[in-house]
């Protein structure tokens, strides 16, 4: 193991190295730092470790192997276009959704791209208003919890508005998030969640579909710890695309975009 690629995130830290010419994945949460020196001194003394992410800095003085830094959206961008190449299909250009603890959008083409926007909405605002939610519970019980759940019983909707009348807008469609919780008491803490979740999933989904139509592209790519494995907010994000006519892309490992383009670097 001579190369070994570190996001260091505002939540996690993720890694990627390759053994035996297949590509390994772990995760580390901020408390498990010292398991984490203690795995690196142990499995790869003289490893060069390349970073990136928010807090790589802080982690970097930690680490006795050589370290290099990473410009992190190169990382991010880099990371994706490795993914994609396990697709049938040849993606050169496309939106590109990072969901971390917030988000960002980019626009890609090749190896060049472009940051066009960002939202403090991500997996922060899951941690943060889902702890409030249900307390105690951690991101991947949150995420469980809000798969049992039904917006439909704290979202307001169009046709909770207009009933029987012709409404402007397909009844199906949120008019106000949790709109309905202060009108009834008949929802629950994963209802509540999957109202969280559809929530971030609208407002990340309207930023990427505006820069989608304005730069002509059909293909929607997201990647990050907060999209990865969580099946309520894929759901939403699969669910405007009649609406909004595009392609969502959910690569294998794309938790890891980060630290797979650290370590391609």
């Amino acid at each position: 193991m001579k190369r070994i690629g570190i996001d260091a995130g505002g939540s996690l830290i993720k890694l990627a190295y390759e053994e035996k010419g297949l590509l390994h994945v772990k995760t580390y949460s901020y408390n498990q730092q010292e398991q984490l020196a203690k795995w690196l001194q142990m499995l790869a003394p003289d490893a060069h470790i390349y970073g990136t992410g928010g807090r790589w800095n802080q982690l970097k003085a930690s680490m006795k192997q050589p370290n290099h830094t990473v410009e992190e959206f190169t990382a991010i961008v880099q990371g994706t276009n490795y993914l994609l190449e396990e697709f049938p299909e040849k993606i050169d250009e496309y939106i590109l959704v990072s969901i971390g603890t917030g988000t960002s959008i980019f626009h890609v083409k090749g190896q060049s791209f472009e940051r066009v926007l960002g939202s403090g909405v991500g997996g922060g605002t899951l941690m943060g208003l889902g702890s409030l939610i249900a307390k105690g519970k951690s991101f991947r019980e949150l995420v469980e919890l809000s798969a049992k759940g039904n917006h439909q019983n704290s979202d307001l909707l169009v046709k909770d508005i207009y009933g029987e009348q012709h409404a402007p807008l397909t009844g199906e469609l949120t008019a106000a998030n949790f709109g309905k919780v202060h009108l009834q008491e008949e929802h629950s803490e994963a209802d509540l969640l999957r109202s969280l979740t559809q929530l971030i999933g609208e407002v990340i989904l309207s930023l990427a579909g505006n820069v989608a139509a304005i730069k002509g592209i059909g293909k929607i790519v997201f990647v990050g710890s907060t999209v990865e494995g969580n099946k309520p907010l894929q759901e939403v994000f699969l669910s405007f695309q009649e609406m909004l006519s595009y392609q969502p892309i959910f690569p294998d490992k794309a938790a890891y975009a980060g630290a797979i383009g650290a370590l391609l670097e």
